[in-house]
């Protein structure tokens, strides 16, 4: 019954996350690439109410309780991780390159997708590792003080956010698929015994609002990085992050 809780728990709030976004075309147009994105705070709300559950979770000695009582239940049987989570957090940001490849083409174009989605795992990534260091709460199988909050579904969900944002004026679906991925990656978090109901809450909104962040300034990253029209035609560069709970890093390659 616990089980059922959680996946609603999560899965509400990746429908309430898509469901809340706007239909309607981003002010950020694919020409010119500097125009701007309109700043909505109503957007921040359910990723501003996630991360603030999860750092109720720390004090909150009602939501510690409610974080114990799923993590008995989850693992009240002994069973063997299952590292799906390692792999299923990359899913969605690997769909939207494959999507672009198979023909199906998003918002933006490959340097600038691209520019969007190393800006927003830079927060992102920043924002994981400045709270782990600051909070240092222990994981539930005693491994580490690295719990809060979860990196691997800060990750997961800020690739279902860049593929919402990239493919939502084709069908709210890819949306729908992105976000099912990254609720199922922190409910394995869960599962793998690595992380409170209130860790994985905070990564989902962290990994939200990065991505949101990383559109909304994109047209300063843009002119600042490539402000020289005649350079971005003839360079493409594509940046390649990783996060393995641990570290993070970028590969960068610059074709001539």
């Amino acid at each position: 019954m616990m089980k059922r809780q959680i996946f609603l728990f999560l899965s509400v709030a990746s429908i309430c996350t898509v469901k809340a976004q706007e239909i309607k075309k981003d002010s950020i147009a694919l020409e010119p690439v500097s125009e701007k994105q309109k700043f909505n705070y109503k957007k921040l709300i359910i990723p501003t109410v996630l991360i603030g559950y999860g750092a109720l979770g720390l004090k909150s000695d009602q939501l510690i309780g409610f974080n114990t009582e799923i993590h008995d239940e989850m693992n009240e049987r002994s069973h063997k991780p299952i590292t799906i989570d390692d792999f299923a957090r990359y899913a969605p940001v690997v769909s939207v390159y494959g999507l672009n490849t198979l023909g199906i083409k998003g918002k933006h174009n490959l340097k600038d997708r691209t520019v969007i989605m190393f800006t927003s795992y830079i927060i992102m990534s920043g924002t994981v590792f400045g709270l782990k260091a600051a909070v240092k709460s222990e994981r539930p199988d005693k491994s580490s003080f690295t719990s809060f909050p979860s990196g691997h579904t800060a990750c997961a969900f800020a690739g279902a956010e860049f593929m919402w944002q990239e493919y939502k004026d084709k069908s709210v679906w890819y949306g729908v698929a992105g976000y099912a991925v990254a609720t199922g990656t922190g409910i394995f978090r869960m599962y793998n015994n690595k992380h409170w109901l209130s860790d994985v809450a905070a990564g989902a909104g962290i990994g939200i609002v990065s991505t949101k962040i990383a559109y909304w300034i994109h047209p300063y990253m843009d002119k600042m990085i490539f402000g020289n029209k005649e350079t971005e035609k003839k360079i493409t560069t594509a940046f390649a992050p990783f996060y393995n709970g641990k570290e993070t890093g970028a590969g960068v390659v610059v074709v001539f």
